[in-house]
C-alpha cells in the first residue's frame, strides 16, 4: 500500500490538557499529580541550570544514569518515590541544597 499524502497530527499539549480538564474525573486525577510533578520539574530545572546530563549527575551522586532517570519517571508512585538521602545527593550533585517545607493548605 502506498501513501501519497501525509498529514501529521499537530499536538498542542496545552489545548489537549484544557480539553481533558473539562472531565471532572480527569481534573481530580490531574490535580493529584501536581505535587510530584513540581518535584520532578525542580529536579529537571536544577540539572538544566547546572548544565549537566543525567549521566554527569549520576556520576557525581555515585549512582547510575538509569537510577537518576527514574527519579523523574516515577510519576509520584510510592514505590518509586526517592528518599530524602537520594534527593540530598542529587541536590549536591547539581550545586544545590535540599530544602523541605510544610506549607499550609490554602
Amino acid at each position: 500500500m502506498e501513501i501519497d499524502h501525509y498529514d501529521p497530527v499537530v499536538l498542542d499539549h496545552k489545548a489537549m490538557v484544557a480539553e481533558w480538564m473539562r472531565d471532572p474525573e480527569f481534573k481530580t486525577a490531574y490535580g493529584a499529580l501536581d505535587e510530584p510533578f513540581r518535584l520532578f520539574d525542580a529536579l529537571f530545572e536544577a540539572r538544566r541550570k547546572a548544565g549537566m546530563t543525567q549521566g554527569q549527575v549520576a556520576e557525581r551522586m555515585g549512582s547510575s544514569t538509569p537510577s537518576v532517570a527514574r527519579l523523574k519517571s516515577g510519576g509520584g508512585r510510592a514505590r518509586h518515590s526517592p528518599s530524602i538521602a537520594t534527593l540530598r545527593r542529587y541536590a549536591e550533585a547539581v550545586g544545590c541544597r535540599l530544602e523541605i517545607r510544610l506549607v499550609p493548605n490554602a
